[in-house]
């Protein structure tokens, strides 16, 4: 048989108690004690607040990190348009440069060129 021994009553001591005496002579023990506080409850919280505070840090950083991107297309998209109207106005000049109203005028001015009165075909 094992023998069992009963559960130690749990002492509380009183480091602050005072005795003060009534009106009526009778002695009173007044105790002043702190509240317990419950360390692991405070920690619980400590965690929960570090947690909290670090996914509110990634979320304005992820938000920030968007609205540059966002600035970053918008550029691009500016970008993109200036080239497109160049682009036009070089297909424009282009399509100028290669007039045949042009050509004849420059064959003309510039290197003495003129359209033949006569042709004469050859049959070999």
């Amino acid at each position: 048989m094992t023998s069992r021994r009963p559960p130690k009553p749990k002492v509380q001591s009183v480091p602050n108690a005072e005795i003060q005496k009534s009106e009526n002579g009778a002695q009173l023990k007044l105790i002043k004690c702190r509240p317990k506080l419950d360390y692991l409850l405070r920690s619980r919280c400590r965690l929960a607040f570090v947690i909290i505070s670090i996914l509110a840090m990634l979320v304005v950083v992820r938000s920030g990190i968007n609205a540059s991107r966002g600035y970053a297309l918008v550029a691009t998209q500016n970008q993109t348009q200036e080239l497109e109207q160049e682009n036009e106005r070089l297909r424009i000049e282009i399509a100028k440069l290669k007039s045949p109203l042009r050509i004849k005028q420059i064959a003309h001015d510039e290197l003495g060129m003129d359209v033949p009165k006569k042709m004469y075909f050859s049959h070999e």
